[in-house]
């Protein structure tokens, strides 16, 4: 993968780490509710899950490829009117909150990750959004396996820094949530209507 390529990937994954989703919200609530030592284990178990996705999608679209480069300009194009309608999604959508009821109940580590790895793998919006968000960046010529372990690797580090500082910092930034939350989202929004209109242009 080229460093310029690479860079785009990592800014479209800053953005998908910190706009809206379940994982995000829930390592949000565990950081409230558990303090950050044990939400690092919802956090990791939802790491485990994105790169079980993100294997999924990328063998699945390797496959393909075998068939015919042409699919990946197929894949390409729907990818990116997806991730225009997704961005338009995120957009309009309300800010991440968090609502505290009672005290939680003590729960184990192990639980912790597991949900977070659920949460992630069973969740069908997330193979979705991989299956039309990586074909943007992979190069038929190169190594799938190599590949592979760059975009998993570094989705994972953001998303794992990106959920740690939210599960930190999940009582402090609740009013900044509901200040400047919307607005925040429509900049995560507009970056994948951006990559949704312009990559699939790349040659």
């Amino acid at each position: 993968m080229q460093l310029e390529t690479w860079l785009i990937y990592l800014v479209a994954s800053i953005g998908l780490s910190l706009s809206p989703g379940p994982n995000g919200l829930l390592a949000l609530t565990h950081g409230a509710l558990h303090g950050r030592r044990l939400a690092l284990f919802t956090i990791f178990g939802g790491a485990l899950g994105f790169v079980f996705v993100i294997a999924l999608s990328m063998f699945g679209i390797g496959a393909l490829l075998k068939t015919s480069v042409v699919w990946l300009t197929v894949l390409k194009l729907l990818g990116g009117a997806y991730l225009v309608w997704l961005g338009i999604q995120v957009w309009r959508s309300p800010p991440l909150g968090l609502q505290m009821a009672a005290p939680a109940a003590e729960r184990s580590g192990a639980s912790l990750f597991w949900q977070g790895a659920l949460s992630a793998a069973t969740n069908p919006k997330g193979l979705l959004f991989f299956a039309a968000f990586l074909p943007q960046f992979i190069d038929p010529a190169g190594s799938l396996l190599v590949q592979f372990f760059v975009m998993a690797g570094t989705f994972v580090v953001t998303e794992v820094v990106t959920e740690y500082v939210l599960a930190s910092a999940a009582h402090r930034i609740r009013p900044w949530l509901g200040r400047v939350g919307r607005r925040f989202n429509q900049t995560c929004g507009g970056v994948f209507v951006a990559i949704g209109a312009a990559l699939p242009l790349r040659g």
